[in-house]
């Protein structure tokens, strides 16, 4: 059971961190450096709007996903009343 809550801890971590920079890097003046030195020019195109805005939107999947999971770590037991008020037949 600790290694369960350990596992989960470092995944909300894991989660938030790769979120935040996901959702935060691409819109920096590094982010324009770091792609005018990229070899190839087909890779020039993580400087588009688009390949920026969907690396934010993953980042933004990562902080829901760290969100719920935290929540499943600081209230265990509201999570579980959930899956036992289910019916057998509806999983």
């Amino acid at each position: 059971m600790p290694f369960d809550h350990l596992f989960r801890f470092v995944f909300v971590l894991y989660c938030t961190v790769v979120g935040l920079v996901l959702v935060l890097a691409p819109w920096t003046p590094g982010w324009d450096q770091l792609v005018l030195h990229l070899p190839e020019p087909g890779l020039r195109l993580m400087g588009s709007t688009v390949a920026r805005g969907a690396l934010s939107g993953f980042g933004l999947v990562h902080l829901v996903w760290g969100l719920h999971d935290l929540g499943r770590f600081l209230f265990p037991r509201s999570y579980d009343d959930e899956a036992d008020s289910t019916p057998a037949g509806d999983h």
